[in-house]
């Protein structure tokens, strides 16, 4: 114990064998001891307040270089620590260029150097003609590759058709790596009408743009015997086909978002297109039956998809606004607050934003309170509330679904391999670092 730099202390510590009274220890970055509360030991004294392993968020566009005007790392990473979150994983595209070869990803890594408040890797693209691209791009240190199956709305990410898919797919299961895919069938969405109403950008993309574009994901990775990674289900209608695809073998994992768990179709008012994402948010009785789907685990994981543009972007009518919410400060928060609700507990929330999310990525040093683990947590007052104000908000364009909400959950502090971060609307300098899979 002579090697202890720090300890902390909380009657509320969530580790993987659940939640206790619990003094944990740090040393060299790295957990080196979860002990009983009344060791006699000098800690940080937390009291009722929950200690939560950092929370890993492997879905989010930082859009830098290129778009910093959308986001930047800076910001992006303050709002990650302000909201809980240690690790990010960036998405490939909406930033110029997008990561979709080993000297595209060199640039974005120059890009965030010295520049993030948490620690953050990248995944890579796979696109139409960079199949030649894609082992490089592993062996360089990308988490696995994102494909869309649907226009991705920037020009330089094109989508692959099911040829390409084939193509794709069956280069990364040669090296056994992980497609993560935004599953919508393009042959059945249409142009959203004109105007401030929700309802026709809903219909615009209905539950069968999923399930069909899912169905065939699952065939695919069946055939060739690949790992597949659903991103953002918003439909329920494709739960049965995932039970089934993982009853047979499948090696698939899926995930959903804050949004479509906490929000529904019913309470986006005309005009209001921060609600406006792709897929869309879906009624509450389809909201209802993915928290269904998270407690039996059919859906594995919980992430932001913070997908931010400026406000300009966000015009009133659906049919042109950009699509994308923020929500990378509020994600935990607006989990909680509903899951609390439902009956659920706080180990839920850390199994579904920290402990899956992190497995997901093959980061196995985050993820856990558990000896051996990087040293990163998020200190949460659970009973405390707040109302959301844009204006206080880090991320760089204040625009937020969540405004005016009151959601239960403050964020007290942040720790990222035992040092403090973020403390109460504060943060330090970036400490953050860029990882590699497998580093």
């Amino acid at each position: 114990m002579s090697d202890v730099e720090l300890a902390l202390r909380s009657t509320r510590v969530v580790t993987p064998e659940g939640m206790r009274p619990a003094t944990v220890t740090v040393a060299g970055g790295t957990i080196e001891a979860v002990l009983s509360y009344e060791a006699e030991i000098p800690a940080v004294e937390l009291g009722d307040d929950a200690l939560l392993p950092g929370l890993v968020d492997t879905h989010v566009h930082i859009n830098d270089p290129g778009r910093a005007e959308w986001e930047g790392f800076w910001t992006a990473t303050r709002a990650a620590a302000a909201g809980g979150i240690t690790t990010l994983v960036d998405m490939p595209l909406n930033s110029l260029p997008p990561t979709t070869t080993v000297d595209h990803l060199r640039v974005k890594r120059a890009a965030a150097e010295g520049r993030t408040h948490v620690d953050v890797g990248f995944w890579g693209g796979a696109l139409p003609g960079n199949v030649k691209d894609l082992r490089p791009l592993h062996e360089a240190g990308v988490f696995g590759f994102k494909a869309f199956l649907s226009p991705s709305g920037v020009d330089e990410f094109p989508h692959l058709d099911g040829a390409q898919l084939a193509r794709s797919l069956g280069e990364i299961a040669g090296f056994d790596g992980l497609l993560i895919v935004h599953a919508e069938d393009p042959s059945h969405l249409t142009d959203a009408p004109a105007g401030p109403a929700y309802a026709g950008f809903l219909a615009s993309r209905p539950h069968a743009a999923e399930t069909d574009a899912i169905a065939q994901l699952l065939e695919l990775a069946q055939r060739l015997d690949a790992r597949v990674h659903v991103l953002h289900l918003s439909s329920a209608a494709a739960l049965p086909l995932i039970a089934a695809a993982r009853a047979d073998g499948v090696r698939v994992t899926v995930e959903t978002c804050p949004h479509y768990l906490t929000l529904s179709a019913e309470e986006v008012p005309d005009g209001a297109s921060e609600f406006k994402c792709c897929p869309p948010i879906r009624e509450a009785a389809n909201r209802d039956l993915l928290w269904q789907a998270l407690a039996d685990g059919t859906i594995d994981c919980v992430v932001t998809d913070h997908s931010p543009s400026t406000a300009d972007l966000k015009t009133p009518d659906f049919a042109t606004a950009w699509g994308g919410i923020s929500g990378l400060q509020l994600s935990l928060p607006a989990i909680w607050t509903e899951a609390r609700t439902r009956g659920h507990q706080l180990t839920d929330v850390v199994r579904w934003m920290s402990a899956r999310t992190a497995a997901l990525a093959g980061l196995d040093r985050k993820g856990a309170i558990a000896p051996g683990r990087d040293a990163d947590f998020a200190v949460l007052a659970p009973e405390d509330t707040f109302t959301v104000d844009p204006g206080r908000l880090q991320h760089r364009n204040p625009v937020t679904a969540y405004a005016g909400k009151t959601l239960h959950g403050v964020v007290r502090s942040t720790w990222l391999r035992g040092e403090q971060v973020y403390s109460h609307g504060e943060f330090t300098e970036p400490k953050g670092r860029l990882l590699t899979r497998g580093g």
